[in-house]
């Protein structure tokens, strides 16, 4: 693995609607990788591969991560924040975020103390608007430096654990990586491809819906995060994956169920090209693959290959090596063999 890139995209900041920083460093790698690199108007990058016949194949790894935007400064200097994406606030007590102001500044979550709680308070649990950060800063230097709707994200360094990474963000960073190594390795492709790293992805699919509109594909494929709950405590049903044990392909989540013939092509080239995987079904969250499906006239043949990851939403999150090796071979395989498939029926 290019350990060095991935951490360089997983600590780059993007929070929805702001992903500049990580849009430019995406642009940068994906600059001779494609006949095309473009833009759209929301700040989908689009890189394009002229295939053997004008069918077009689509695939998305949203950018964005999950953040927060300032909503106020109080006269201490305190900063009270909404959340941009689905937090569990109980995962932020006392953890470092960066404000991303005129410059960037640390700060930690702060909330009251457990000492002064009453027993009531301590039973309950915490709500987001609990929460508070602290910069250290005299209020004056705060508001110099931050303003209402500067975004704020977390401040986690990439670590590599056993045979696994532990960062931030690779929810969905890991599959931006993905579909940057994947571009690197394609060869001869059957139908033209449109790779998209898509924004807002985290508060509500937006950034594939318009991406998809515009490309209007024949077959799409989402690239994204899925919950592996294989620790303790956990009953085997509600694992939905596990580490280590392969590529994620997904048959449904609570947006899309993937289309059935898309579901056996993806196990077939899994099988045919000896590449582990195993099968998703996550009844809670959706993925870009419902608006790659949904959103041009008559739909798109979809389906989705899932990483699976541990902590996930969390202030770090974890993933396989193998697992990533095995859905970058899983999506390479899938995009160069689509011509060798009888899509005509269900």
């Amino acid at each position: 693995m290019n350990i060095s890139l991935l951490k360089e995209i997983c600590e780059t900041p993007g929070a929805p609607g702001y992903e500049h920083p990580i849009r430019k460093l995406i642009l940068q790698e994906t600059i001779n990788l494609g006949d095309n690199v473009s833009v759209d108007n929301m700040g989908n990058v689009t890189v394009f591969k002229k295939g053997k016949s004008n069918k077009k194949v689509m695939v998305a790894a949203h950018m964005d991560e999950i953040g927060f935007m300032v909503t106020h400064i109080d006269d201490n200097g305190f900063i009270r924040f909404t959340t941009l994406g689905g937090f569990d606030p109980k995962t932020l007590t006392a953890q470092r975020v960066l404000i991303h102001g005129k410059t960037d500044i640390v700060g930690v979550m702060g909330s009251k103390p457990i000492h002064l709680m009453s027993p009531e308070e301590r039973e309950k649990p915490p709500k987001i608007s609990d929460f508070f950060i602290d910069t250290g800063m005299k209020p004056s230097e705060v508001k110099e430096i931050v303003q209402i709707g500067n975004t704020i994200t977390r401040e986690r360094q990439l670590i590599e654990m056993g045979d696994c990474i532990n960062c931030k963000s690779l929810d969905n960073r890991i599959s931006v990586y993905i579909l940057i190594e994947t571009l690197k390795r394609l060869r001869d492709i059957p139908y033209d491809l449109y790779a998209v790293f898509t924004v807002q992805e985290e508060v509500g699919i937006r950034g594939a819906q318009v991406a998809t509109l515009g490309i209007k594909p024949d077959f799409g494929f989402g690239l994204d995060t899925t919950i592996a709950y294989d620790v303790p405590g956990s009953k085997e049903h509600e694992q939905v994956t596990r580490l280590g044990k392969g590529a994620g392909i997904k048959i449904m989540d609570s947006s899309v169920i993937c289309d059935s013939r898309m579901v056996k092509y993806m196990k077939t080239v899994a099988d045919k090209n000896t590449i582990s995987w195993q099968a998703e079904i996550l009844t809670g969250g959706g993925t870009d693959t419902s608006g790659i499906q949904r959103m041009t006239a008559g739909g798109a043949i979809t389906g989705a290959v899932s990483i699976p990851t541990r902590h996930i939403h969390q202030v770090i999150e974890m993933v396989n090596k193998q697992d990533v090796e095995d859905s970058i071979n899983l999506l390479k395989h899938c995009i160069e063999e689509l011509d060798q498939f009888d899509w005509a029926h269900f």
